[in-house]
Order: structure tokens, then C-alpha cells, then sequence
């Protein structure tokens, strides 16, 4: 039952007919865990913490850095150098004294994953590593628990709600894991501050609907949110049928970097590239950045197709020709070739490797670069 000081608390949500008292109880009996105390962690841990989930748990192994500060709003300054995990929980438990709060400042591996994820309704990635981000696929599949993904990069994110009630899986958007030098990486491209808090957001709001009942969830669906256009785009994702088979196999096999498949995306140095094309060889190439990016430079002959709109122009692409997807340095690409291999099965991709920086380095070092 709800407390007295908890009728109060919570008297706008009680005020929806839609939560309610039942509503709130079933946030009250909730467990949590939010793997990744940082941007995307931040506001899924306070909006959690003030909606009365019961129950959270705080996975994160890293300690509060001042380039943090810029996007991760639960930390102060004077917080350097102290734990995410235990620092979050002390504003948390200043916010809402009632909830209980499990705090893990380690690492979630392959050795504590399950044992840990176990112990909870629902899991949130909110990590920033496709090492974690498989690991809690994989955990999470082979549990049988729902997770909420969301993932950032520059000025993009996406959020989706995967293994909820036969709904797809990580693996069936990036069945494997990728190269390394294909991960992107904040500290080397940037992220606008506030986008991890919309993501996170987003984040947060998909775990409470599930909780309560409220709407349909984003199960089946990959949310992909353009902050520089405010554009949102959905697109239907398809639970594979080795999901659990992917799952299994991943949890054994060290989530070492994917070798290309044989007729999946393959790499193509720029000076190949350059070869190939001063042959006369027909190639289709395909700019995946944003228009400001492709006005200080691109490859002639290039089409522009920006990522947040590929998955409705995949018919745009043709399938009788190599076809050299490229960005910046080659890691939006990557994920680019990847998708449409696997959402519409083209089997003619390349990634220019290092993208169009290693291009302008390597092959036309007039090229304006940015």
C-alpha cells in the first residue's frame, strides 16, 4: 500500500486515471537496473528515482571526470574523482528517500552479468561500449527479461525496447559484434550535451509505461531521434529466429570483434577506392553524414543519404553494383553497411575505411577537411 507522505509524493500521477493507485503500486513493486551511471544513465536514474520505482539498481565502474560535467547532470564538480555509482545514489536518495538503491561500482561482465541482471524486472542499457550492449542482449535473452537500448552519437540517438514479449533483440538489428576501429566513441566525435538527456528520456518513459501498462511500447520498433533536423523516424524491426541461438553463442564467445562475413560488409581502403574508380569501375557511392558535413567536402559522384533516413530509402540503393558507404571516419558508415546488410540483405557494401578524413589524407590531400 501506498504511504501517506507517498499520496503526496506522487499525487500528480495519482491525479491520471490512466496510473492512478494501482499504477503507482506497481511502479512501488518494481525493480530496475540501469547499466551506465552517465549521460543516458543521469536522467533515466532521476526520472525513475522521482516516478517511485521501488527498487533501482546502479551499474557503473568508472569515477565522475570533469569532461563528464557537460552532459551527466547528477554529478557536481566537487565530485571528481568519486565513484558514478555511489555519487548518483547520494542525490538519488536526497530526491526520493523511499526508493532502495543497489549499488555496483564494478564493471558488468560476462562473469556477473546474469547474476546480477537476474534479480530485476527490467534492464536499461544506457552504456557506451558494444561490448556491455551486447553482453545485457545476451544476459537479458537468455533470462527472458525486457531491456530498453539507447544509444547516442553527435547531434543522433536511438531508443528501442528489445526482448519485450517475443519483440526483437539487439542482435537482430547488429547481429555481431563489430570491428573496433568501427565503434564510435564521444570522447573523439563529440555529443550536443543535451542529447543524452532526450534519449534518456525516452529511456525512462519506455520503462514506466511497461511497468504500469500505460500505451504501447517501443518493442518491435528502433526509435531514431535527429536533434539538428527535430526529426523522429521509426522503423519496424523483426525478431530474428536465432535470437536466442545469437544470444547463447555471444555469452560464450568473449565478444571479440566480428570478422566480415563473406557476402556481408566488407572494408575498402581509400586508395583502393581511388584505383578502382580510375579504372572506370561503376561504383555506387553513399555519404551518410549530414548536409553541412557534405558541403565542405565529398566525393564527386557521391549521393547523400543521411543516416536518419536510410531505413526509408534502402530501395534507393542499388543491388547490381558495389555500393562504398562513407562519413567522417568511418564508424556511422559502419553501422550504416551493417544495417542495410542485415534489414534488407544487400550483399554488395563496402565501408571506406577511415571515411572521407583518410580519403582527404591518403588520396586528395587538396580536399577541405573539417
Amino acid at each position: 500500500m501506498l504511504l501517506p507522505a507517498e499520496y503526496k509524493r506522487y499525487q500528480k500521477h495519482l491525479n491520471l486515471p490512466e496510473v492512478g493507485v494501482e499504477g503507482q503500486l506497481k511502479l512501488k513493486s518494481a525493480s530496475v537496473l540501469v547499466v551506465g551511471a552517465g549521460g543516458l544513465g543521469c536522467p533515466v536514474l532521476l526520472y525513475l528515482t522521482a516516478a517511485g520505482v521501488g527498487t533501482i539498481g546502479v551499474v557503473d565502474p568508472d569515477v565522475v571526470d570533469i569532461s563528464n560535467l557537460q552532459r551527466q547532470v547528477l554529478y557536481t564538480t566537487n565530485e571528481l574523482g568519486k565513484p558514478k555509482a555511489k555519487a548518483a545514489v547520494a542525490h538519488l536518495q536526497k530526491l526520493n528517500p523511499e526508493i532502495t538503491f543497489d549499488t555496483y561500482s564494478l564493471a558488468f561482465d560476462s562473469d556477473n552479468a546474469r547474476a546480477i541482471a537476474e534479480g530485476y524486472d527490467i534492464v536499461v542499457d544506457c552504456t557506451d561500449n558494444f561490448k556491455t550492449r551486447y553482453l545485457i542482449n545476451d544476459a537479458c535473452v537468455t533470462l527472458g527479461k525486457p531491456f530498453v537500448y539507447g544509444a547516442i552519437h553527435r547531434f543522433e540517438g536511438q531508443v528501442a525496447v528489445l526482448n519485450h514479449q517475443g519483440g526483437a533483440t539487439y542482435r537482430c538489428l547488429f547481429p555481431e559484434f563489430p570491428n573496433e576501429m568501427e565503434i564510435p566513441n564521444c570522447n573523439d566525435t563529440g555529443v550536443l550535451g543535451v542529447l543524452p538527456g532526450v534519449i534518456g528520456t525516452y529511456q525512462a518513459t519506455e520503462v514506466i509505461k511497461m511497468l504500469t501498462g500505460l500505451g504501447e511500447p517501443l518493442s518491435g520498433h528502433l526509435l531514431m531521434v535527429d536533434l539538428l533536423a527535430m526529426s523522429f523516424q521509426k522503423i519496424r524491426v523483426k525478431r530474428r529466429t536465432d535470437a536466442e541461438t545469437l544470444a547463447q553463442a555471444g555469452l560464450s564467445s568473449g565478444y571479440k570483434p566480428a570478422k566480415s562475413a563473406a557476402n556481408g560488409p566488407q572494408k575498402i581502403a581509400p586508395q583502393e577506392l581511388a584505383n578502382r574508380l580510375a579504372a572506370g569501375e561503376d561504383i555506387f557511392l553513399l555519404d551518410v553524414r549530414e548536409r553541412p558535413e557534405f558541403d565542405i567536402c565529398h566525393l564527386e559522384g557521391a549521393v547523400l543519404i543521411p543516416v536518419g533516413v536510410i531505413p526509408n530509402n534502402g530501395k534507393r540503393i542499388p543491388t547490381d553494383k558495389p555500393v562504398v558507404v562513407y562519413c567522417h571516419h568511418g564508424i556511422r558508415s559502419a553501422n550504416v553497411a551493417n544495417y542495410l546488410h542485415t534489414q534488407f540483405g544487400l550483399t554488395n557494401l563496402y565501408n571506406l575505411d577511415g571515411g572521407i578524413h583518410a580519403w582527404a589524407r591518403e588520396v586528395e590531400p587538396e580536399m577541405e577537411v573539417y
